[in-house]
């Protein structure tokens, strides 16, 4: 998705009795969980893109179990000026995601070297790191799926999430020649 003056968001209203508050934190867990921007006090948008339905209607779900409702309003900025502050805005929440996501590679590429380091070539180490990349490889697809208008540090991640299997591809190899030799 590009910026344009025609960019559409849904815009949600949610209201949920404050108790019992586990309804409340369970829409506002959900829509976080979709990368919903949060414009103040229960009103959130994002981006009007398929990507985003099942997560809204998850939360619309979770809101009524908590006899509360989620109204959704289409809507566009009236300047171009104001989808372009939507747009920078959820953006920039990416953009935290993906400083998060990066840091975990460094600490998933960390790991693999004090493995190495420590000449620990176990099957149980090979499947806990492999576990750990597999959540890396989760989070990078979820991350780039709400990612519609492309973060600056998309790129990077997919380079280091290659890397990261790289990494890991000759930490298996090191593991199988240490197991063979015994």
């Amino acid at each position: 998705m590009t910026s344009d003056k025609t960019a559409r968001w849904l815009v949600l209203v949610v209201r949920v009795p404050a108790e019992p508050s586990r309804h409340r934190v369970a829409v506002w867990r959900e829509l976080r969980r979709i990368g919903a921007l949060s414009l103040g006090q229960g009103t959130w948008a994002v981006p009007d893109v398929p990507g985003f339905a099942a997560g809204i209607a998850r939360a619309i779900e979770l809101a009524q179990r908590g006899a509360g409702e989620v109204i959704v309003m289409d809507a566009a900025g009236r300047a171009e000026s104001d989808g372009a502050r939507l747009e920078g805005l959820f953006t920039a929440d990416r953009e935290e995601e993906w400083t998060e996501f990066l840091a975990d590679c460094g600490k998933f590429d960390a790991e693999i070297a004090k493995e190495i380091r420590n000449r620990k070539f176990t099957m149980a180490e090979l499947e806990e790191e492999e576990q750990s990349l597999e959540r890396l490889r989760r989070w990078h697809r979820d991350l780039k799926a709400r990612d519609v208008f492309g973060a600056p540090s998309a790129a990077e991640a997919e380079q280091r999430l290659k890397h990261c299997t790289d990494r890991l591809a000759d930490y298996t190899e090191q593991v199988f020649q240490a197991l063979h030799q015994m």
